[in-house]
């Protein structure tokens, strides 16, 4: 692959990068030597590892899927899977070295912990490097933490949740993941309360020719609340990087979990990131998505509506340009009676980039009186560039409301030629009609991050503007 096939003409506000300065590098490649290497690296019990190379000889029994993105340029011989950085975990920003620190402010990280959140998380490379919660909410019984403290001091309570969800069966990247996955959040909000401010973890990888492999597990107890953000974030390099995270979900009933996502990764990264939430009687979860960069994206989120009178909302966007491929959608399997799901899918391409958005909505038989609708837009903003919609519906029981609308079309250029009378550049035109398309999904995050995804769109805006 050319260097020049990933660099884009204008640098982004995303695209910094620091030496690659760590405490230790694993050898690129993925062995025996080497998950045993990471185990023992992280002090972890037997039963830990046990689970690791069990996730490794699955991984080397699955074959890659025969669906989706071309995935044949990835090479685990050419990755290294595990990156420490030079600091262990703080709770200070200042004890973090200067780099570092200087690099998740210029994120807005510690702002936003300052202005917004009930607690932060910040991973750097394949570990944890930040994590604090306020104090009222340790003595309110919340977990916050990262996940090898969760696994130290919560051993039971882990063990109960991990890959109960996502089993590492799964495909063949999530048992790449549980085999050398390191990092990621742990959060428990017990019985009854409402956090009315967010927890937020952020997830930087910095190290060239490397993967990030983050596993979080939230538990959400009866009738409790939680809004949980997720960012990411890395510089472009001229080699592939990989992203195999791996989150999983559970809301139990009569609870409440918005699980907001804004990801901007590097156009050298290959996104294969796994998310399941299961979701219990008269409980509800929201996800809201934004994904951005990577040069393939294959990320589905899934709900699992086991309890009756549970439901799901999916409201995500996606944004593909010049050598990008985002294969992107949402899962949704109706078990309980009276369940119900609202799926709302917009993408936008331009510059050759190709955006899909595949589904699966799986009504059983015993899912009485379930109701889903999906609605899924693609927008093109040239002659070049690709969207499909590939929707796979199976309903057992006649007792369904379900409706499904897509549509694909490219950008107005009625629309275009109206706004530039009224006084507009056309490329300001474009920009006005590309944020409409957006505005939906942008109202769905909290003000500060509906300016960042729309700082994103202006930076996808700018790369079509200096192409031109």
């Amino acid at each position: 692959m050319d260097a020049k096939e990933i660099q884009t003409p204008n640098e982004s506000f995303y695209d910094f990068k620091n030496n690659d300065d760590y405490d230790y590098k694993i050898k690129k490649g993925l062995s025996r030597e080497i998950v045993e290497d990471i185990s023992k690296r992280k002090n972890e019990p037997q039963w830990m590892l046990d689970i690791r190379l069990k996730a490794l000889e699955t991984y080397k029994k699955l074959d890659l899927p025969v669906w989706g993105p071309d995935l044949s340029e990835l090479d685990m011989d050419d990755i290294s899977t595990y990156v420490k950085p030079k600091s262990d975990i703080q709770n200070n920003w200042d004890s973090l070295p200067d780099d570092i620190k200087d690099t998740f402010v210029k994120l807005g990280i510690p702002k936003a912990e300052r202005d917004y959140l009930a607690g932060v998380g910040a991973q750097y490379d394949s570990e944890v490097v930040y994590h604090s919660i306020k104090e009222e909410m340790k003595k309110l019984g919340v977990i916050y933490t990262d996940f090898d403290s969760a696994v130290r001091e919560y051993p039971e309570l882990v063990k109960e949740y991990f890959s109960k969800c996502v089993p590492l069966s799964e495909h063949k990247f999530i048992a790449l993941h549980y085999a050398v996955f390191s990092g990621g959040s742990f959060v428990y909000v017990p019985k009854g309360l409402k956090l009315e401010m967010p927890l937020q973890s952020y997830y930087r990888l910095n190290s060239p020719e490397s993967g990030q492999f983050e596993h979080t597990l939230i538990i959400v107890d009866e009738g409790a609340s939680l809004h949980f953000i997720e960012g990411c974030s890395a510089p472009k390099y001229s080699k592939i990087n990989l992203h195999a995270g791996c989150v999983e979900l559970f809301v139990k009933n009569n609870a409440y979990l918005r699980y907001s996502t804004i990801e901007n990764w590097s156009k050298n990264m290959l996104n294969l990131n796994t998310k399941k939430a299961i979701v219990e009687t008269n409980a509800k979860i929201d996800w809201v998505s934004g994904s951005f960069g990577s040069k393939i994206s294959m990320l589905y989120p899934m709900s699992i509506l086991k309890g009756d009178n549970s439901s799901t909302e999916y409201t995500g966007i996606s944004f593909a340009g010049n050598g990008q491929n985002l294969d992107t959608g949402f899962k949704v399997l109706h078990l309980g009676k009276n369940t119900t799901s609202n799926i709302i899918s917009k993408s936008l391409s331009k510059s050759g980039g190709v955006t899909t958005y595949r589904s699966l909505v799986n009504i059983s038989k015993n899912a009485d009186n379930a109701k889903c609708s999906v609605v899924c837009d693609g927008l093109m903003l040239d002659d070049i560039s690709k969207s499909d919609t590939i929707p796979v519906n199976s309903i057992e029981n006649s007792s369904v409301t379900f409706s499904h609308e897509a549509k694909v079309g490219k950008i107005s250029e009625e629309a275009i030629y109206y706004l530039m009378t009224r006084g507009l550049s056309e490329q300001d035109a474009r920009a006005l009609i590309v944020r409409g398309f957006a505005s939906p999904i942008s109202k769905q995050f909290p003000m500060e991050y509906a300016v960042e995804m729309n700082r994103l769109i202006n930076l996808e805006l700018e790369e079509v503007k200096h192409n031109d």
